[in-house]
Protein backbone atom coordinates (compact mmCIF):
# COMPACT_ATOMS: atom_id res chain seq x y z
CA UNK A 1 0.00 0.00 0.00
CA UNK A 2 2.86 2.39 0.81
CA UNK A 3 4.29 1.82 -2.68
CA UNK A 4 0.99 2.84 -4.26
CA UNK A 5 0.78 5.97 -2.13
CA UNK A 6 4.41 6.85 -2.89
CA UNK A 7 3.86 6.37 -6.62
CA UNK A 8 0.73 8.53 -6.50
CA UNK A 9 2.54 11.27 -4.54
CA UNK A 10 5.39 11.29 -7.08
CA UNK A 11 2.87 11.50 -9.91
CA UNK A 12 1.27 14.56 -8.31
CA UNK A 13 4.53 16.47 -7.80
CA UNK A 14 4.60 19.75 -9.71
CA UNK A 15 8.00 18.73 -11.13
CA UNK A 16 6.47 15.70 -12.84
CA UNK A 17 6.96 16.04 -16.64
CA UNK A 18 3.32 15.13 -17.22
CA UNK A 19 2.15 18.15 -15.23
CA UNK A 20 4.67 20.37 -16.95
CA UNK A 21 3.37 19.09 -20.30
CA UNK A 22 -0.19 19.88 -19.21
CA UNK A 23 0.81 23.43 -18.24
CA UNK A 24 2.64 23.95 -21.52
CA UNK A 25 -0.29 22.35 -23.35
CA UNK A 26 -2.78 24.75 -21.78
CA UNK A 27 -0.60 27.71 -22.72
CA UNK A 28 0.02 26.68 -26.34
CA UNK A 29 -3.57 25.45 -26.80
CA UNK A 30 -4.97 28.77 -25.58
CA UNK A 31 -2.63 30.67 -27.87
CA UNK A 32 -3.28 28.39 -30.87
CA UNK A 33 -7.07 28.30 -30.42
CA UNK A 34 -7.16 32.07 -29.95
CA UNK A 35 -5.36 32.51 -33.26
CA UNK A 36 -7.70 30.00 -34.96
CA UNK A 37 -10.90 31.63 -33.70
CA UNK A 38 -9.64 35.16 -34.41
CA UNK A 39 -8.77 34.13 -37.96
CA UNK A 40 -12.06 32.24 -38.52
CA UNK A 41 -14.39 34.77 -36.90
CA UNK A 42 -12.50 38.07 -37.16
CA UNK A 43 -10.90 37.65 -40.57
CA UNK A 44 -13.28 35.03 -42.05
CA UNK A 45 -10.37 32.73 -42.83
CA UNK A 46 -11.32 29.20 -43.91
CA UNK A 47 -11.11 26.17 -41.64
CA UNK A 48 -7.88 24.67 -43.01
CA UNK A 49 -5.82 27.89 -43.23
CA UNK A 50 -7.01 29.04 -39.78
CA UNK A 51 -6.33 25.72 -38.06
CA UNK A 52 -2.96 25.43 -39.80
CA UNK A 53 -1.78 28.93 -38.84
CA UNK A 54 -3.10 28.59 -35.28
CA UNK A 55 -1.36 25.26 -34.87
CA UNK A 56 1.92 26.59 -36.27
CA UNK A 57 1.87 29.36 -33.66
CA UNK A 58 0.91 26.90 -30.90
CA UNK A 59 3.56 24.43 -32.09
CA UNK A 60 6.32 27.03 -31.90
CA UNK A 61 5.35 27.85 -28.31
CA UNK A 62 5.07 24.13 -27.54
CA UNK A 63 8.52 23.28 -28.93
CA UNK A 64 10.30 26.02 -27.02
CA UNK A 65 8.55 25.37 -23.71
CA UNK A 66 8.59 21.56 -23.89
CA UNK A 67 12.22 21.39 -24.93
CA UNK A 68 13.39 23.75 -22.20
CA UNK A 69 10.81 23.40 -19.42
CA UNK A 70 9.01 20.06 -19.63
CA UNK A 71 11.61 17.61 -20.86
CA UNK A 72 14.76 19.74 -20.31
CA UNK A 73 16.10 18.14 -23.45
CA UNK A 74 19.74 18.26 -24.43
CA UNK A 75 18.98 16.87 -27.90
CA UNK A 76 20.23 18.97 -30.78
CA UNK A 77 17.80 21.59 -31.98
CA UNK A 78 18.22 20.35 -35.56
CA UNK A 79 17.37 16.71 -34.89
CA UNK A 80 14.66 17.30 -32.32
CA UNK A 81 13.00 20.04 -34.35
CA UNK A 82 12.73 17.75 -37.40
CA UNK A 83 11.16 15.01 -35.26
CA UNK A 84 8.94 17.63 -33.60
CA UNK A 85 7.69 18.95 -36.95
CA UNK A 86 6.98 15.39 -38.11
CA UNK A 87 4.92 14.67 -35.00
CA UNK A 88 3.11 18.00 -35.28
CA UNK A 89 2.21 17.51 -38.95
CA UNK A 90 1.04 13.92 -38.50
CA UNK A 91 -0.94 14.86 -35.38
CA UNK A 92 -2.44 17.91 -37.11
CA UNK A 93 -3.52 16.17 -40.30
CA UNK A 94 -4.85 13.12 -38.51
CA UNK A 95 -6.67 14.92 -35.72
CA UNK A 96 -8.30 17.70 -37.72
CA UNK A 97 -9.23 15.47 -40.65
CA UNK A 98 -10.80 12.94 -38.30
CA UNK A 99 -12.62 15.57 -36.24
CA UNK A 100 -13.97 17.29 -39.35
CA UNK A 101 -15.29 13.96 -40.67
CA UNK A 102 -16.80 12.97 -37.30
CA UNK A 103 -18.57 16.29 -36.73
CA UNK A 104 -19.73 16.57 -40.34
CA UNK A 105 -21.20 13.05 -40.19
CA UNK A 106 -22.71 13.45 -36.73
CA UNK A 107 -24.16 16.94 -37.13
CA UNK A 108 -24.70 17.32 -40.87
CA UNK A 109 -28.41 17.95 -40.35
CA UNK A 110 -28.21 19.80 -37.02
CA UNK A 111 -27.53 23.50 -36.62
CA UNK A 112 -26.12 24.38 -33.22
CA UNK A 113 -27.25 27.60 -31.57
CA UNK A 114 -23.95 28.75 -30.09
CA UNK A 115 -21.24 27.17 -32.23
CA UNK A 116 -20.99 26.23 -35.87
CA UNK A 117 -20.12 22.67 -36.83
CA UNK A 118 -16.66 23.88 -37.90
CA UNK A 119 -16.06 25.38 -34.46
CA UNK A 120 -17.11 22.12 -32.78
CA UNK A 121 -14.80 20.32 -35.18
CA UNK A 122 -11.94 22.61 -34.12
CA UNK A 123 -12.57 21.82 -30.45
CA UNK A 124 -12.66 18.05 -31.04
CA UNK A 125 -9.63 18.29 -33.32
CA UNK A 126 -7.77 20.14 -30.60
CA UNK A 127 -8.40 17.32 -28.13
CA UNK A 128 -7.31 14.63 -30.60
CA UNK A 129 -4.29 16.68 -31.63
CA UNK A 130 -3.19 17.15 -28.01
CA UNK A 131 -3.33 13.42 -27.27
CA UNK A 132 -1.40 12.49 -30.43
CA UNK A 133 1.11 15.30 -29.93
CA UNK A 134 1.89 14.34 -26.32
CA UNK A 135 2.46 10.74 -27.27
CA UNK A 136 4.76 11.68 -30.14
CA UNK A 137 6.74 14.24 -28.15
CA UNK A 138 7.22 11.99 -25.15
CA UNK A 139 8.21 8.84 -27.00
CA UNK A 140 9.79 10.16 -30.21
CA UNK A 141 10.92 13.80 -30.01
CA UNK A 142 12.22 14.24 -26.47
CA UNK A 143 12.73 10.63 -25.43
CA UNK A 144 15.46 10.11 -22.86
Amino acid sequence: MNHIISTFENFLKPTNPFFKFIIVGVINTCIGLSVIFILMNGFHTGYWPATFIGNVVGAAVSYILNRNFTFQSKASVGGSSIRFLSVILISYMGAYSLSDQIITAAFHHISLEVLTNKEVSVLLGSCLYTAANYTGQKYFVFKR
